[in-house]
């Protein structure tokens, strides 16, 4: 039999389908498939029986045009293919009624197994305000409430400022166990309580406001603070120095805004515990330590010779003896790293910004001190540093080596030295995932704009001595220099003090002695 024609191949397949689709015809093949499976099922004449096929049925369709027609068998002379059947895969379960993902997301800590732990923790709170005057609580009786909360010993501000104490002086026990019993229920770990406590309310992280009646407490109650009580000129002028170390080491983000999470990957909530136990405020070298507020406050203060408290381009370019180019000065200047929230003055820098430059350029082995220097020599803000970037900083770079009698290299040899020392990933565009990998942010960032300490490196790689061989090897870069700094303005002082002849003009610089009763408050970054 000749095959069929294209055309009327296609009109015995649209009756094919139409046959298959007729509900009738589903319900014998259904029924045939059955009986197939199971030869022993009888049949069911009335599941079976269509229109068509019962012989009895002398009803006519009375659209004898929509009834589906025969499928004729067709007879090819080709070889047929045989398919193997396919075993169908079963559908995917749904879960049984009233089943839930559980939860595995807790932005305010894991609650806890037992609901009963909270009116345990309450009834400790009850206890120990029975034990107070007239069931109330002052700032001073603070310390007893914290320890039944659980908490530590400096957590007592921020307890007594969220149950209004601000407001009345003191807080009644019905005050506190509302407030607590509120904070108990919806954060159930440190980082979510102390930013419940010291935030303002709805918001889900702190800012550097936040931060300001905890600090006060800590320079108020804390016993190596004791000497800095009778100078409240220079309360303020702390406060400023710990919030900016705080937002530096933690606020990873650069938001101005340390979120909950930020707080659990910090050790700052470690070291406010560790206040309660370490008198030596100097050892808390992380964020509280005085000294090193000393040595930041005097660093500033020898460069602002107006003493508005903000400084220039002239003035920072003084900055270790001119070290720092004035190409990169113009970067710091430009805002690229600078994240005032208030207005400030065109072509200024506040003392909170300078707290900031010390700390990176001290210690560039940080990833915040990484970031800030990235963000300078990104001049056109692509994420990445082009040769281009490279040679426009390393240009003054040059100029000031030939100025000091020492023959710079040319710039595609040292092109070649630091993308051998980076390695990144793309050839001749290095990010900043590249120079925190590498290790050896300090020394790339000094050979482009920090001609004293690229050149004090290049001495000691020649020498073959290391560097620091008689410091801790477990403190930090920014610990060496503070320590170093503090000991030398420690012994300037002493000399002064046993010259009797020396210039008034000349007396070191004494926190205690300095008249700024004009200066207002620094502003937080």
């Amino acid at each position: 039999m000749a095959p069929l024609t294209p055309r009327l191949q296609l009109k015995v397949d649209e009756l094919f389908r139409r046959w298959l689709g007729d509900p009738h015809t589903q319900r014998a093949l259904s029924h045939a498939l059955r009986r197939i499976r199971d030869p022993g099922t009888t049949s069911d004449p009335a599941a079976a029986a269509t229109p068509d096929a019962d012989p009895g049925n002398t009803t006519s369709d009375p659209n004898p045009a929509s009834r589906p027609l025969p499928r004729p068998a067709l007879r090819t002379t080709g070889p047929r293919t045989v398919h193997a059947h396919r075993k169908e895969e079963p559908p995917p379960q749904s879960p049984p009624p009233g089943h839930s993902v559980p939860a595995f997301y807790f932005p305010c800590g894991r609650p806890p197994p037992r609901p009963q732990d909270t009116e345990d923790a309450i009834a400790l709170v009850e206890c120990a305000f029975e034990g107070l005057p007239r069931g109330r609580a002052g700032l001073g009786d603070m310390a007893v409430v914290a320890k039944a909360c659980g908490c530590p010993l400096y957590w007592k501000a921020p307890l007594f400022y969220a149950a209004g104490g601000e407001r009345t002086g003191s807080v009644s026990v019905h005050m506190f166990v509302a407030m607590w019993r509120k904070v108990l229920l919806t954060c159930h770990d440190d980082a979510a309580r102390f930013v419940r406590l010291l935030g303002h309310p709805g918001c889900s992280g702190l800012i550097q406001e936040d931060f300001v009646p905890f600090l006060q407490d800590v320079v108020n109650s804390h016993p190596g603070l004791a000497f800095l009580r009778a100078a409240k000129d220079f309360h303020s002028r702390y406060i400023t120095t710990v919030i900016q170390r705080i937002f530096y080491t933690v606020n990873r983000s650069w938001s101005g805004m340390i979120s909950r999470e930020e707080l659990r990957r910090s050790s700052f909530l470690q070291a406010v515990s560790q206040l309660e136990v370490e008198p030596d405020i100097n050892r808390m070298t992380s964020f509280f330590s005085y000294e090193h507020f000393y040595v930041i406050y005097c660093k500033f203060w020898e460069l602002d010779l107006d003493r508005d408290l903000t400084i220039d381009r002239s003035d920072l370019a003084r900055h270790g003896d001119g070290a720092i180019s004035s190409r990169m000065i113009d970067r710091i200047f430009s805002g690229a790293v600078t994240r005032a929230r208030l207005p400030r003055k065109v072509g200024k820098l506040s003392y909170a910004d300078f707290v900031w430059f010390l700390l990176s350029e001290e210690d560039k082995t940080t990833p915040t001190s990484t970031e800030y220097w990235f963000r300078c020599m990104d001049l056109d803000g692509d994420g990445a540093l082009s040769m281009f970037e490279l040679e426009f900083f390393y240009e003054e770079q040059a100029q000031r080596m030939a100025a000091r009698g020492v023959e710079p290299l040319p710039f595609h040899d040292l092109a070649r030295q630091v993308l051998d020392l980076v390695a990144p990933r793309c050839p001749g565009r290095i990010t900043l995932r590249d120079l925190k990998q590498c290790g050896l942010a300090g020394e790339f960032f000094d050979a482009f704009f920090n001609v004293d300490k690229y050149l004090a490196r290049e001495q000691r790689e020649q020498a073959g001595t290391p560097q620091d061989t008689d410091s801790d090897p477990a403190a930090s870069a920014w610990d060496r220099y503070a320590a170093e700094e503090y000991d030398f303005l420690v012994a300037e002082e002493a000399m002064a003090e046993d010259d009797d002849d020396h210039d008034e003009g000349s007396d070191p610089i004494d926190l205690y002695g300095l008249a700024d009763e004009d200066c207002d408050d620094l502003e937080p970054l």
